[in-house]
């Protein structure tokens, strides 16, 4: 009797919290959509406002039917923006190789063959993201006039490699730190030389890693603002630049503001849904050990 009171309150109590699982799930299902919408609300509301007049667009509340319209698209492309998005894109895909090149031999020897006192080594290079950057625009700006580098887009070229190259190295090393031991030595006894074994074994295997560093540096360059504000003139001035340009004091320019914020949201956008794959695994891959 008493067993069989025991076996019936143990699947009693096995049932109890079968049926509490869910309710937890749906909790946890539900804020997570609560979280999702609250960061997709702001883009959501920029895509509408692009789409909508001057006089629309300023209205307190905003007007969610009011007519769809393109002008705030043709202002945009009728400023010619070409050769502020060929700036931005050639100094952010120029800078992310750069970075690649440098930082995957970097970590390679941080984490692979780690050199002596490694652990000083990360430190330091983590303690260069630790000053401001305004703190050290006035050296740049002047480093840039006295070697004529001003409105020079391979200035910006330097100093985005320069600014990704710390976080690309700190991430590349948890990735290389998954490798496993057994594939080097087999590289080693196939005669495989250190770049081969880079390039041949170690590279396709933490190719989720790289993409998701080589994403990441890729939108850092491609948002950068205060390096392309303040060391570009006509020249070299990128995307976010030019985007600062519809922000007058004279009239209403909230709907071209939207408008040119989105076209140039695009390679970013493109870039991540095209990568979404490799990011996420890349940084799973990371962060598990």
């Amino acid at each position: 009797m008493s067993m069989t009171s025991t076996g019936q309150k143990t699947s009693t109590g096995l049932e109890i919290r079968q049926r509490k699982t869910p309710k937890s799930d749906i909790l946890l299902g539900l804020l997570a959509w609560a979280i999702g919408l609250i960061f997709i609300t702001p883009m959501f509301w920029m895509v509408l406002t692009a789409f909508h007049r001057e006089t629309d667009a300023a209205t307190n509340p905003p007007s969610l039917f009011a007519p769809i319209v393109l002008d705030g698209f043709k202002a945009f492309f009728g400023a010619n923006p070409w050769p502020y998005l060929a700036n931005s894109l050639m100094a952010s895909v120029v800078s992310t190789i750069l970075v690649l090149l440098l930082a995957f031999p970097a970590a390679y020897a941080l984490s692979i063959r780690p050199v002596a006192k490694w652990s000083d080594v990360l430190f330091f290079f983590l303690s260069t993201k630790f000053m401001p950057i305004v703190a050290a625009l006035l050296p740049l700006f002047l480093f840039a006039v006295r070697t004529n580098l001003l409105d020079n887009i391979w200035l910006l070229i330097l100093f985005y490699t320069v600014m990704n190259l710390p976080i690309a190295i700190w991430m590349l090393r948890s990735f290389l730190a998954e490798v496993p031991v057994e594939m080097l030595e087999a590289a080693e006894v196939d005669g495989a030389g250190l770049i081969r074994t880079m390039r041949e074994v170690i590279a396709p295997v933490v190719m989720p890693g790289i993409a998701a560093a080589a994403l990441i540096c890729f939108i850092f360059s491609w948002n950068e603002l205060l390096f392309a504000r303040v060391l570009t003139g006509t020249v070299a001035q990128t995307a976010p630049v030019f985007l600062t340009g519809f922000v007058t004091s004279q009239g209403l320019f909230l709907a071209q503001v939207c408008a040119a914020s989105l076209v140039v949201s695009l390679p970013v956008l493109i870039a991540g849904f095209a990568a979404q794959d490799k990011l996420v695994q890349g940084l799973s891959m990371g962060a598990v050990k």
